[in-house]
């Protein structure tokens, strides 16, 4: 797989502030609605900026945060270090935790960028980490087939629904010289239908649906929500 962490970690994702606000908005508001107790112990993993971190870590005991980037991690280190409720964690760390720390595990747009052998090594060290009855929420899956056309008409929608139209046209131009295309290209995607998503988290112990909403604005992806029972 070509190196995506290292792509995420020096390319911003937002075209400019009215984006970065909307999308902030979207994934704040889709990992809130799966909290079901203030009491929660959360993970956000592969959670980018993060700058939703503050308001979920309100409505919840604690939220852990783990970003592979370096240089994205020192960020989140330096804008949360006075938020006791947030902690920081590379991917080493949070493999070295004991056994059922967590009620919730999100990772959202993150599965497509890892190999299935390291995806299904993901879904077993989730299954350990939740508690029982706890639930992972994996958001953002792409589906075969779906091109990167999809994926910019689903940000050109979004654009015109909250006055960004231009700004994410241009987004998209500075986009398809920045790399982001040959990786894709070079096979950099990895792709789940229902069937195969369904397979895998089962594979790992998890009991399983597809949700009815795709977190985020892309709704061509999907989102599961699995049960560690």
């Amino acid at each position: 797989m070509p190196d995506w962490i290292s792509y995420w970690d020096t390319h911003p994702i937002y075209v400019n502030a009215r984006h970065r606000d909307v999308h902030v908005r979207l994934i704040g508001d889709g990992i809130l609605s799966y909290v079901t107790s203030a009491g929660a112990k959360v993970l956000d993993y592969g959670s980018g900026e993060a700058l939703y971190a503050e308001r979920v870590a309100d409505a919840v005991a604690n939220l852990t945060l783990c970003e592979a980037g370096q240089k994205l991690r020192a960020s989140l280190e330096a804008r949360v270090a006075g938020n006791a409720k947030i902690s920081v964690l590379p991917p080493e760390r949070i493999a070295a935790l004991p056994d059922r720390s967590f009620d919730l595990i999100v990772m959202h747009s993150v599965a497509q960028y890892l190999t299935s052998v390291e995806f299904a090594a993901l879904l077993r060290l989730f299954r350990r980490l939740l508690r029982t009855g706890g639930q992972l929420v994996l958001g953002d899956i792409v589906r075969p087939y779906v091109s990167a056309l999809t994926d910019a008409w689903a940000l050109l929608r979004l654009g015109a629904r909250n006055g960004f139209f231009v700004s994410a046209l241009l987004g998209l131009l500075h986009t398809a010289v920045s790399g982001y295309l040959r990786l894709r290209k070079e096979g950099g995607l990895t792709r789940y239908s229902e069937r195969t998503m369904h397979d895998a988290l089962h594979a790992a112990g998890f009991t399983a649906q597809r949700a009815t909403m795709n977190i985020g604005h892309n709704q061509a992806r999907m989102t599961f929500v699995a049960r560690a029972d």
